[in-house]
């Protein structure tokens, strides 16, 4: 039985209007073993069998996206690798006789999932749900917005950069509240936190080492995005 709970969005229009949305209380993750035990247990097959194939597939779907291929498994989804401009690197200048990037400047920046039709009628057919006894989750007030930055800033004094999920720790915020504050602390030019790395890859540092310090920080961010 899965539960559920009714959150509320974000009045991102001013409209005033309060509206409510059902989303899972709880979603953790089952692991490879876990996955492989439930196929051998309705299959027959060996769980070290089912492991490595799945893992060996995994290997063989990363070769053929190298490629620049999709890859289609009927009943779960299409895999699609996307591109993106290294870190620091200019954009193309289309314009005649603009900037050109060459292939040493791009890389695979994520994998696109489209899910199989398939896939959700039988997620679907098997969900039953219950809403959850507790009320939804409300951000931490114990903290004012001054106490919250300082928060920030005294984690950027003891460790080399900042994610939205340290963030939300340190102050009790939810995803949302939380990456607007630390988007708006970095684009605020006397916050004392500045912006490194793009998309799910972005996180927050102290200015002047931004300023003094980048060659350090790149090999930071190298080993975080791993």
């Amino acid at each position: 039985m899965a539960r559920y709970i009714m959150e509320e969005m974000p009045d991102l229009q001013k409209t005033g209007k309060r509206i409510t949305y059902p989303r899972f209380a709880r979603i953790d993750n089952a692991s490879l073993k876990e996955l492989a035990q439930r196929v051998s247990d309705v299959s027959g097959f060996n769980v070290g069998d089912i492991e490595g194939v799945l893992l060996q597939t995994a290997i063989e779907m990363a070769h053929l996206m190298a490629e620049g291929r999709s890859v289609k498994i009927d009943g779960i989804g299409t895999f699609t690798p996307s591109l993106t401009l290294g870190r620091d690197k200019e954009r193309e200048d289309p314009e005649e006789g603009g900037k050109h990037r060459n292939a040493q400047s791009i890389f695979i920046g994520g994998v696109n999932f489209r899910v199989d039709r398939t896939m959700i009628s039988n997620i679907s057919e098997r969900c039953r749900l219950e809403r959850a006894p507790w009320k939804r989750q409300r951000s931490s007030e114990k903290f004012t917005p001054e106490q919250r930055l300082a928060l920030a800033i005294k984690y950027l004094d003891e460790n080399p950069f900042l994610t939205v999920w340290e963030y939300r720790k340190l102050t009790g915020l939810l995803q949302t509240a939380a990456t607007n504050e630390l988007r708006k602390w970095g684009h605020q030019p006397d916050s004392g936190i500045g912006i490194a790395g793009r998309g799910a890859h972005r996180v927050y540092i102290k200015k002047e080492i931004a300023e003094q310090d980048q060659n350090s920080m790149r090999n930071d961010l190298k080993n975080y995005e791993k």
